[in-house]
């Protein structure tokens, strides 16, 4: 029998009632026929790097400026700021696992992808990996889920928690990390995988 595992998501507490980063949003009150402006800086005179459609949500912020006024949000290939008025804030439930959540790794390559009620775990030998997440349980301090993979026969362990990530390879910039332990039940060659994490739907 396929032994299953924890895949633990430890992120830090945050005081009662205040807003967390990374966090998720949609824009609002964009016209149908205009853009939200991803500028390179907190300004409004600042060079447009991208720009985001109207209703666009799923939008993962990762803080805020001094006053503010602005978010920061990923960009494939770094980051950019957003008037933070165009910006409506998504519930996060606290006794939930966040998801959809996308966690990757280089040197060497891996990504897990966590929605609904499972996810997917891939490296360059093996892609698509089914895994299950049964159960879920929340704590004052982050969150548990019960994780099944029967085709490989591992476990996976994996720690997130909220704080500045880069992978190494490009200028975007990340909110979350991530560790892995990942037990090979069968063979013994058990690894530990180091990334980052995003909540971004784009």
């Amino acid at each position: 029998m396929i032994r299953a595992c924890l895949l633990s998501l430890v992120l830090l507490a945050a005081p009662a009632g205040a807003e967390v980063f990374p966090g998720l949003a949609r824009v609002t009150g964009v016209a149908a026929d205009d853009v939200l402006n991803v500028r390179a800086e907190p300004s409004a005179s600042a060079a447009i790097l991208a720009t985001i459609a109207p209703g666009t949500e799923g939008i993962e912020v990762l803080e805020v400026s001094g006053n503010g006024k602005w978010a920061l949000v990923p960009l494939p290939e770094g980051s950019g700021w957003v008037a933070r008025r165009f910006l409506q804030t998504m519930p996060q439930d606290p006794a939930s696992l966040l998801r959809p959540m996308r966690c990757t790794g280089t040197e060497p390559f891996w990504t897990m992808e966590i929605a609904g009620f499972g996810g997917t775990w891939s490296t360059p030998e093996e892609q698509g990996v089914v895994l299950a997440l049964p159960v879920t349980e929340a704590a004052p301090e982050g969150w548990f889920a019960l994780a099944e993979d029967p085709v490989r026969g591992h476990g996976l362990s994996l720690i997130v928690t909220r704080g500045s990530c880069s992978d190494g390879m490009s200028d975007r910039r990340f909110g979350l990390t991530a560790l892995i332990f990942d037990k090979d039940y069968r063979n013994g060659r058990n690894r530990i995988w180091q990334g980052c994490c995003t909540l971004d739907r784009r």
